[in-house]
Protein backbone atom coordinates (compact mmCIF):
# COMPACT_ATOMS: atom_id res chain seq x y z
CA UNK A 1 0.00 0.00 0.00
CA UNK A 2 2.92 2.26 0.66
CA UNK A 3 3.39 2.87 -3.49
CA UNK A 4 -0.28 4.39 -3.44
CA UNK A 5 0.52 7.00 -0.47
CA UNK A 6 2.52 9.25 -3.07
CA UNK A 7 -0.12 8.78 -5.63
CA UNK A 8 -2.67 10.10 -3.34
CA UNK A 9 -0.82 12.41 -2.08
CA UNK A 10 -0.49 14.07 -5.26
CA UNK A 11 -3.35 13.97 -6.55
CA UNK A 12 -4.58 15.86 -3.05
CA UNK A 13 -1.89 18.23 -3.83
CA UNK A 14 -3.40 18.96 -7.42
CA UNK A 15 -7.14 19.21 -6.44
CA UNK A 16 -5.97 21.61 -3.94
CA UNK A 17 -4.45 23.50 -6.64
CA UNK A 18 -6.92 23.47 -9.05
CA UNK A 19 -10.03 24.72 -5.93
CA UNK A 20 -7.34 27.79 -5.43
CA UNK A 21 -7.08 28.48 -8.80
CA UNK A 22 -10.92 28.44 -9.59
CA UNK A 23 -11.22 30.12 -5.98
CA UNK A 24 -9.10 32.88 -7.48
CA UNK A 25 -10.02 32.86 -11.04
CA UNK A 26 -7.63 33.71 -13.75
CA UNK A 27 -7.26 36.96 -15.51
CA UNK A 28 -10.08 37.44 -18.28
CA UNK A 29 -9.43 37.05 -21.83
CA UNK A 30 -8.98 40.62 -23.35
CA UNK A 31 -7.99 42.24 -19.94
CA UNK A 32 -4.83 43.37 -17.75
CA UNK A 33 -4.34 42.38 -14.69
CA UNK A 34 -2.21 43.46 -11.01
CA UNK A 35 -2.89 42.22 -7.89
CA UNK A 36 -5.94 44.09 -6.89
CA UNK A 37 -6.37 45.94 -10.60
CA UNK A 38 -8.40 44.55 -13.83
CA UNK A 39 -8.73 46.70 -16.86
CA UNK A 40 -10.56 45.82 -19.89
CA UNK A 41 -10.41 48.72 -22.09
CA UNK A 42 -11.17 49.46 -25.73
CA UNK A 43 -11.65 45.90 -26.57
CA UNK A 44 -15.19 46.23 -27.60
CA UNK A 45 -16.63 44.20 -25.21
CA UNK A 46 -20.52 43.67 -24.96
CA UNK A 47 -20.94 42.14 -21.42
CA UNK A 48 -18.31 42.11 -18.25
CA UNK A 49 -15.82 39.74 -17.83
CA UNK A 50 -17.67 36.31 -16.19
CA UNK A 51 -14.83 35.43 -14.57
CA UNK A 52 -13.09 38.15 -11.90
CA UNK A 53 -10.47 37.09 -9.79
CA UNK A 54 -12.17 37.34 -6.60
CA UNK A 55 -9.48 39.51 -5.17
CA UNK A 56 -9.95 42.52 -7.64
CA UNK A 57 -10.54 46.13 -5.70
CA UNK A 58 -10.35 48.30 -8.78
CA UNK A 59 -12.47 47.35 -11.97
CA UNK A 60 -11.77 49.32 -15.24
CA UNK A 61 -14.49 48.64 -18.06
CA UNK A 62 -14.18 51.26 -20.45
CA UNK A 63 -14.85 52.42 -23.80
CA UNK A 64 -16.38 48.80 -25.06
CA UNK A 65 -20.08 48.25 -25.73
CA UNK A 66 -21.92 46.95 -23.32
CA UNK A 67 -25.62 47.76 -23.81
CA UNK A 68 -27.15 47.37 -20.07
CA UNK A 69 -25.98 45.83 -16.62
CA UNK A 70 -27.83 43.03 -15.20
CA UNK A 71 -28.04 40.85 -12.57
CA UNK A 72 -26.18 38.34 -14.06
CA UNK A 73 -23.18 40.81 -15.37
CA UNK A 74 -21.71 39.96 -12.07
CA UNK A 75 -22.48 36.25 -11.55
CA UNK A 76 -20.31 35.86 -8.60
CA UNK A 77 -19.80 37.71 -5.26
CA UNK A 78 -16.71 39.97 -5.48
CA UNK A 79 -16.48 41.25 -1.87
CA UNK A 80 -13.63 43.04 -2.42
CA UNK A 81 -14.42 45.01 -5.20
CA UNK A 82 -14.75 48.64 -3.98
CA UNK A 83 -14.04 51.02 -7.30
CA UNK A 84 -15.63 50.57 -10.69
CA UNK A 85 -15.66 52.43 -14.16
CA UNK A 86 -18.02 51.80 -16.36
CA UNK A 87 -17.57 54.68 -18.51
CA UNK A 88 -17.91 55.33 -22.79
CA UNK A 89 -19.66 52.13 -23.02
CA UNK A 90 -22.83 53.04 -25.02
CA UNK A 91 -25.06 51.58 -21.71
CA UNK A 92 -28.52 52.23 -22.36
CA UNK A 93 -30.10 50.61 -19.12
CA UNK A 94 -28.85 49.43 -15.60
CA UNK A 95 -31.20 46.92 -14.81
CA UNK A 96 -32.70 45.63 -11.27
CA UNK A 97 -30.09 43.63 -9.48
CA UNK A 98 -27.00 44.78 -11.83
CA UNK A 99 -25.20 44.93 -8.16
CA UNK A 100 -26.49 42.60 -5.76
CA UNK A 101 -22.82 40.60 -5.96
CA UNK A 102 -20.86 44.30 -5.17
CA UNK A 103 -21.82 44.34 -1.25
CA UNK A 104 -18.73 46.79 -0.80
CA UNK A 105 -18.66 48.75 -4.32
CA UNK A 106 -18.05 52.34 -2.81
CA UNK A 107 -17.54 54.40 -6.30
CA UNK A 108 -19.26 54.00 -9.44
CA UNK A 109 -18.49 56.06 -13.00
CA UNK A 110 -20.95 55.32 -15.33
CA UNK A 111 -20.29 58.67 -17.56
CA UNK A 112 -20.49 59.11 -21.22
CA UNK A 113 -23.20 56.58 -21.80
CA UNK A 114 -27.00 56.80 -23.13
CA UNK A 115 -28.50 55.64 -19.60
CA UNK A 116 -32.37 55.73 -20.79
CA UNK A 117 -33.67 52.93 -17.88
CA UNK A 118 -32.29 52.79 -14.23
CA UNK A 119 -33.67 50.43 -12.19
CA UNK A 120 -34.23 51.79 -8.71
CA UNK A 121 -33.40 48.37 -7.42
CA UNK A 122 -30.04 48.08 -8.92
CA UNK A 123 -28.27 48.53 -5.75
CA UNK A 124 -28.98 46.00 -2.90
CA UNK A 125 -30.19 47.42 0.14
CA UNK A 126 -27.49 47.51 2.57
CA UNK A 127 -25.43 49.22 -0.21
CA UNK A 128 -22.06 51.28 0.84
CA UNK A 129 -22.26 53.45 -2.61
CA UNK A 130 -20.19 57.01 -1.81
CA UNK A 131 -19.71 58.08 -5.42
CA UNK A 132 -21.51 58.39 -8.32
CA UNK A 133 -20.65 59.99 -11.62
CA UNK A 134 -23.39 59.83 -14.02
CA UNK A 135 -21.75 62.99 -16.48
CA UNK A 136 -22.81 63.10 -20.02
CA UNK A 137 -25.14 59.88 -19.47
CA UNK A 138 -28.66 61.01 -19.41
CA UNK A 139 -31.04 62.23 -22.43
CA UNK A 140 -33.41 63.37 -20.11
CA UNK A 141 -34.77 64.09 -16.73
CA UNK A 142 -37.30 61.11 -16.39
CA UNK A 143 -34.23 59.03 -15.80
CA UNK A 144 -33.67 60.92 -12.23
CA UNK A 145 -37.12 58.97 -11.31
CA UNK A 146 -34.85 56.40 -9.88
CA UNK A 147 -33.25 59.14 -7.30
CA UNK A 148 -37.03 58.84 -6.17
CA UNK A 149 -37.24 55.38 -5.01
CA UNK A 150 -33.55 54.50 -4.72
CA UNK A 151 -32.14 54.08 -1.38
CA UNK A 152 -28.51 55.32 -1.21
CA UNK A 153 -28.27 56.38 2.18
CA UNK A 154 -24.13 56.63 2.29
CA UNK A 155 -24.08 58.73 -1.50
CA UNK A 156 -21.74 62.00 -0.83
CA UNK A 157 -20.89 62.74 -4.30
CA UNK A 158 -23.25 62.83 -7.23
CA UNK A 159 -22.48 64.44 -10.78
CA UNK A 160 -25.21 64.72 -13.08
CA UNK A 161 -23.16 67.80 -15.07
CA UNK A 162 -23.39 67.99 -19.09
CA UNK A 163 -27.28 66.25 -19.23
CA UNK A 164 -30.31 67.17 -20.96
CA UNK A 165 -32.12 67.42 -17.48
CA UNK A 166 -34.06 71.01 -18.02
CA UNK A 167 -35.60 70.80 -14.48
CA UNK A 168 -35.41 68.36 -11.11
CA UNK A 169 -38.40 65.61 -10.34
CA UNK A 170 -40.25 66.86 -6.79
CA UNK A 171 -38.51 64.81 -3.91
CA UNK A 172 -35.28 63.14 -6.11
CA UNK A 173 -33.33 63.77 -3.15
CA UNK A 174 -35.37 61.74 -0.25
CA UNK A 175 -32.86 58.68 -0.37
CA UNK A 176 -30.12 60.91 -0.38
CA UNK A 177 -29.68 62.20 3.16
CA UNK A 178 -25.67 61.81 3.06
CA UNK A 179 -25.27 63.83 -0.07
CA UNK A 180 -22.86 66.52 0.51
CA UNK A 181 -21.06 67.41 -3.18
CA UNK A 182 -23.81 67.48 -6.34
CA UNK A 183 -22.83 68.76 -9.43
CA UNK A 184 -25.24 69.94 -12.56
CA UNK A 185 -23.08 71.92 -14.13
CA UNK A 186 -24.62 72.82 -17.90
CA UNK A 187 -27.44 70.23 -17.57
CA UNK A 188 -30.10 72.91 -19.39
CA UNK A 189 -31.85 73.69 -16.42
CA UNK A 190 -34.33 76.04 -16.41
CA UNK A 191 -35.15 76.47 -12.94
CA UNK A 192 -34.04 74.92 -9.92
CA UNK A 193 -37.08 75.59 -6.79
CA UNK A 194 -36.58 74.51 -3.55
CA UNK A 195 -36.07 70.80 -4.21
CA UNK A 196 -35.68 70.27 -0.22
CA UNK A 197 -39.05 70.47 1.13
CA UNK A 198 -38.39 68.04 3.67
CA UNK A 199 -35.20 68.34 4.81
CA UNK A 200 -33.47 66.04 3.24
CA UNK A 201 -30.29 68.03 2.04
CA UNK A 202 -29.07 69.02 5.28
CA UNK A 203 -25.29 67.42 4.97
CA UNK A 204 -24.89 69.76 1.15
CA UNK A 205 -21.94 71.36 1.46
CA UNK A 206 -21.03 72.25 -2.29
CA UNK A 207 -24.25 72.49 -5.53
CA UNK A 208 -22.59 73.61 -8.79
CA UNK A 209 -24.89 75.07 -11.00
CA UNK A 210 -23.25 76.80 -13.64
CA UNK A 211 -23.50 77.10 -17.03
CA UNK A 212 -27.47 76.35 -17.47
CA UNK A 213 -29.97 78.39 -18.47
CA UNK A 214 -31.48 80.17 -14.82
CA UNK A 215 -32.59 83.67 -15.57
CA UNK A 216 -33.50 83.89 -11.58
CA UNK A 217 -33.93 81.98 -8.16
CA UNK A 218 -37.25 81.64 -6.12
CA UNK A 219 -37.52 83.14 -2.91
CA UNK A 220 -37.58 80.29 -1.50
CA UNK A 221 -34.65 78.58 -3.05
CA UNK A 222 -32.65 81.79 -1.42
CA UNK A 223 -34.35 81.10 1.64
CA UNK A 224 -33.21 77.43 1.78
CA UNK A 225 -29.65 78.29 0.90
CA UNK A 226 -29.51 80.76 3.19
CA UNK A 227 -30.43 78.03 6.14
CA UNK A 228 -27.30 75.94 5.08
CA UNK A 229 -24.83 78.17 6.59
CA UNK A 230 -21.83 75.67 5.38
CA UNK A 231 -23.42 75.62 1.73
CA UNK A 232 -21.43 77.01 -1.02
CA UNK A 233 -22.85 77.29 -4.15
CA UNK A 234 -21.42 78.32 -8.31
CA UNK A 235 -24.27 80.09 -10.44
CA UNK A 236 -21.42 81.51 -13.48
CA UNK A 237 -22.50 80.83 -16.55
CA UNK A 238 -26.23 81.54 -16.60
CA UNK A 239 -28.33 83.93 -18.55
CA UNK A 240 -29.64 86.16 -15.87
CA UNK A 241 -32.40 88.72 -16.82
CA UNK A 242 -31.55 91.82 -14.61
CA UNK A 243 -35.18 93.56 -14.48
CA UNK A 244 -37.27 93.99 -11.51
CA UNK A 245 -37.86 90.60 -10.95
CA UNK A 246 -34.49 89.94 -9.55
CA UNK A 247 -34.11 92.35 -6.74
CA UNK A 248 -34.20 89.48 -4.12
CA UNK A 249 -31.59 87.44 -6.13
CA UNK A 250 -29.46 90.86 -6.43
CA UNK A 251 -29.59 91.83 -2.63
CA UNK A 252 -29.22 88.21 -1.37
CA UNK A 253 -25.74 88.43 -3.70
CA UNK A 254 -24.88 91.39 -2.11
CA UNK A 255 -25.26 90.24 1.56
CA UNK A 256 -24.01 86.63 1.36
CA UNK A 257 -20.70 84.64 1.10
CA UNK A 258 -22.07 81.09 0.41
CA UNK A 259 -22.17 82.15 -3.83
CA UNK A 260 -18.79 81.68 -4.34
CA UNK A 261 -18.28 82.78 -8.14
CA UNK A 262 -20.68 85.83 -7.49
CA UNK A 263 -18.30 88.37 -9.13
CA UNK A 264 -18.55 86.16 -12.25
CA UNK A 265 -22.38 86.51 -12.58
CA UNK A 266 -23.17 88.81 -15.61
CA UNK A 267 -26.71 90.16 -16.99
CA UNK A 268 -27.74 88.63 -20.28
CA UNK A 269 -30.47 91.22 -20.75
CA UNK A 270 -31.70 93.78 -21.06
CA UNK A 271 -29.61 95.09 -23.79
CA UNK A 272 -29.04 98.24 -21.56
CA UNK A 273 -27.05 96.22 -18.67
CA UNK A 274 -25.91 93.24 -20.99
CA UNK A 275 -22.58 91.72 -19.98
CA UNK A 276 -22.83 94.16 -16.85
CA UNK A 277 -21.18 91.99 -13.61
CA UNK A 278 -24.74 91.37 -11.45
CA UNK A 279 -22.83 92.70 -8.84
CA UNK A 280 -22.04 96.58 -10.47
CA UNK A 281 -26.21 96.58 -11.03
CA UNK A 282 -27.72 99.07 -9.54
CA UNK A 283 -31.60 98.75 -8.39
CA UNK A 284 -32.54 102.23 -10.11
CA UNK A 285 -31.30 100.08 -13.25
CA UNK A 286 -33.96 96.62 -12.36
CA UNK A 287 -37.05 98.22 -14.66
CA UNK A 288 -39.62 96.07 -15.89
CA UNK A 289 -41.26 98.75 -18.25
CA UNK A 290 -38.25 98.89 -20.34
CA UNK A 291 -39.12 95.61 -20.54
CA UNK A 292 -42.65 95.48 -21.36
CA UNK A 293 -42.34 98.34 -23.91
CA UNK A 294 -40.12 95.69 -25.74
CA UNK A 295 -42.21 93.05 -25.60
CA UNK A 296 -45.09 94.73 -27.19
CA UNK A 297 -42.99 96.63 -29.60
CA UNK A 298 -41.68 93.30 -30.87
CA UNK A 299 -45.52 91.94 -30.72
CA UNK A 300 -46.18 94.72 -32.90
CA UNK A 301 -43.64 94.29 -35.43
CA UNK A 302 -44.83 90.49 -35.43
CA UNK A 303 -48.55 91.66 -35.62
CA UNK A 304 -47.60 93.70 -38.90
CA UNK A 305 -45.49 90.79 -40.25
CA UNK A 306 -48.56 88.85 -40.19
CA UNK A 307 -51.19 91.17 -41.50
CA UNK A 308 -49.05 91.98 -44.38
CA UNK A 309 -48.31 88.09 -45.04
CA UNK A 310 -52.27 87.13 -45.06
CA UNK A 311 -52.85 90.55 -47.51
CA UNK A 312 -50.19 88.71 -49.83
CA UNK A 313 -52.04 85.83 -49.13
CA UNK A 314 -55.59 87.39 -50.22
CA UNK A 315 -53.68 89.64 -52.92
CA UNK A 316 -52.33 86.47 -54.57
CA UNK A 317 -55.79 84.16 -54.05
CA UNK A 318 -57.06 87.24 -56.19
CA UNK A 319 -55.10 87.07 -58.99
CA UNK A 320 -54.84 83.13 -59.27
CA UNK A 321 -58.83 82.85 -59.23
CA UNK A 322 -58.92 86.43 -61.58
CA UNK A 323 -61.01 84.62 -64.61
CA UNK A 324 -63.47 82.65 -61.56
CA UNK A 325 -63.94 86.21 -59.87
CA UNK A 326 -64.41 88.09 -63.17
CA UNK A 327 -66.93 85.14 -64.22
CA UNK A 328 -68.59 85.45 -60.92
CA UNK A 329 -69.21 89.67 -61.26
CA UNK A 330 -70.65 88.90 -64.58
CA UNK A 331 -73.24 86.81 -63.53
CA UNK A 332 -73.67 89.27 -60.38
CA UNK A 333 -74.27 91.84 -62.68
CA UNK A 334 -76.77 89.91 -65.20
CA UNK A 335 -78.63 88.73 -62.26
CA UNK A 336 -78.92 92.40 -60.93
CA UNK A 337 -80.07 93.67 -64.34
CA UNK A 338 -82.66 90.56 -64.84
CA UNK A 339 -83.86 91.77 -61.44
CA UNK A 340 -84.28 95.63 -62.28
CA UNK A 341 -86.15 95.24 -65.30
CA UNK A 342 -88.23 92.40 -63.59
CA UNK A 343 -89.25 95.37 -60.86
CA UNK A 344 -89.28 97.46 -63.97
CA UNK A 345 -91.76 96.19 -65.19
CA UNK A 346 -94.25 95.12 -62.48
CA UNK A 347 -93.83 98.54 -60.86
CA UNK A 348 -95.01 99.98 -64.99
CA UNK A 349 -98.02 97.86 -65.53
CA UNK A 350 -100.43 98.86 -63.02
CA UNK A 351 -99.89 102.26 -64.36
CA UNK A 352 -100.09 101.48 -68.23
CA UNK A 353 -103.49 99.57 -66.77
CA UNK A 354 -105.21 102.47 -64.95
CA UNK A 355 -104.26 104.57 -68.08
CA UNK A 356 -106.47 102.32 -70.70
CA UNK A 357 -109.46 102.05 -67.88
CA UNK A 358 -109.59 105.68 -68.20
CA UNK A 359 -109.77 106.48 -71.89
Amino acid sequence: MRPGRPYKSGMTRLLLLLALALSCRCCPDKCLCTSETVKCQNQGLVKIPPSLPAKTKFLFVTGNRIAQIKDSSFPTRLENLAEMYLSGNEMEGVLAGAFKNLPNLVRLDLSNNTIQNFSESAFPDDNKLQFLNLCRSLNNYTTLDFFVHANLPNLTSLDLSNNDLLFLPDGMFKGLPSLATLNLRNSSLIMFQNVDENETLLALRHLDLRDNHLKDLPAATMTDFGLRLDLRVQLAGNPWRCNCFISDLLAWLKNSTQVVDAGELTCADPEAVRHQPLLQVQQSQLKCSSDMEGVLETSYVFLGLVLALIGVIFLLVLYLNRKGIKRWMYNIRDACRDHMEGYHYRTTTPFRCCIRQRF
